[in-house]
């Protein structure tokens, strides 16, 4: 009787694993079936499996996360342990319990993955739908991109609140910016994204945010949690940003040129100059860097100034910041970024993304598309 319910189970278990293959073969034989499936299907996991981990106040993926980890570390332990005592029956069917519970946890995590994850890397990207795509840009070009970014922040670093250190201050509190960051995104569905409309999930900041800086990270999306999260401890500067970007993610804008370039959007559109500073701060960095690198010593230096004060308000922790984390790590922050690296750009080629890591400075090609002059 035992063994026909085990046979039952193996096939019900085989058969997720078999429709999550299939769901991959198709996403990757067909830009089609992904479009579909993101604009028809992916928003009901944002409605009910969103919906409902929105509820809950702390990141859910954060503590599945660390589950996992003590999951795969009793995995090992009772590998070691069964070593010594297989010939007890009882301990053997203990340990064989425990992994089929393990192949069935593995199996729905692929499934929500490649819902979630997997499928919204083979959609068509945002690019083909802009105004200058297919064109090729000049070094001119990027020079107007680039002193226009460059002007934006300089003049909005005037207008911000401050305190009496000079650092930026964002006066109605952490709850609102979550708030306008959701507002920004149904604002820019109605403004031509129309995928980033319906049920907005709530940006939750994540208790490692620690470990998350010795990343260099500013934000996570949990697929398998279906949130938008990110680093409490950053400079407040890049928050409204990072939520933006993050929420993106949650309607199936999976690439990180991608995120990056709705962020943008959503921020510079947002009636909150707070909002507006992040949104030109965020694409600063790719565009600045991009310019640098094209333009050389004596042309850069030849263009607008990026203000000091806009400069410090760019970056990604303070000094304080830093030295405090550097203090109370466990682990070595160089260690630690690396393989974060390593992971990231692993992860983003394994599903068709060929720049890897290098595809997040992709958003200034977005920028020279969005803002192209029509052709006469």
């Amino acid at each position: 009787m035992e063994k026909r319910g085990h046979r039952k189970q193996n096939i019900v278990l085989s058969a997720i694993f078999a429709l999550s293959a299939v769901l991959n073969i198709l996403a990757w034989n067909s830009t089609a079936f992904s479009d579909l499936h993101t604009k028809k299907v992916f928003p009901l996991w944002v409605r009910l499996y969103g919906g409902l981990t929105s509820r809950v106040p702390f990141s859910v993926g954060e503590w599945m996360l660390g589950a996992a980890v003590i999951w795969i570390a009793l995995a090992v332990v009772l590998v070691v342990v069964l070593l010594f005592l297989r010939r007890k029956r009882s301990f053997r069917k203990f340990v064989g319990g425990f992994f089929r519970l393990t192949a069935w946890i593995t199996a729905v995590v692929v499934l929500i993955m490649t819902q979630n994850c997997f499928i919204q890397y083979h959609c068509t990207p945002i690019e083909k739908g802009l105004p200058g795509y297919g064109r090729d840009y000049s070094l001119e070009d990027l020079t107007k991109l680039r002193n226009m970014v460059v002007r934006r922040c300089n003049a909005l670093s005037a207008q911000m609140e401050r305190d009496e250190n000079g650092e930026l201050v964002y006066s109605p509190g952490q709850d609102a910016m979550k708030e306008e960051a959701r507002r920004c995104m149904r604002q820019l569905s109605e403004n031509g994204w129309p995928q980033l409309g319906g049920f907005q999930v709530m940006p939750k900041a994540l208790r490692a945010s620690v470990f998350m800086s010795q990343q260099k990270m500013q934000g996570y999306y949990f697929p398998f949690s279906m949130e938008a999260n990110f680093n409490d401890i950053m400079e407040i500067s890049n928050k409204p940003y990072t939520m933006c970007h993050e929420l993106s993610h949650t309607h199936g804008y999976i690439y990180e040129d991608d995120a990056n370039f709705l962020a943008f959007l959503a921020c510079t559109q947002s009636e909150d100059i707070f909002f507006q500073y992040s949104g030109w701060l965020g694409v600063l960095n790719y565009v600045d860097n991009d310019f640098w690198y094209s333009a050389g010593r004596e042309y850069y230096f030849s263009q607008i100034h990026v203000l000091p004060r806009v400069r410090k308000d760019n970056q990604f922790l303070s000094e304080e910041v830093e030295a405090w984390i550097e203090k109370e790590a466990v682990l070595d922050s160089e260690v630690v970024e690396k393989a974060a690296d390593t992971y990231v750009d692993t992860t983003l080629k394994v599903n068709g993304v060929k720049a890897g890591k290098l595809s997040y400075s992709n958003v200034v090609s977005l920028l020279l598309k969005y803002y192209a002059e029509p052709e006469n």
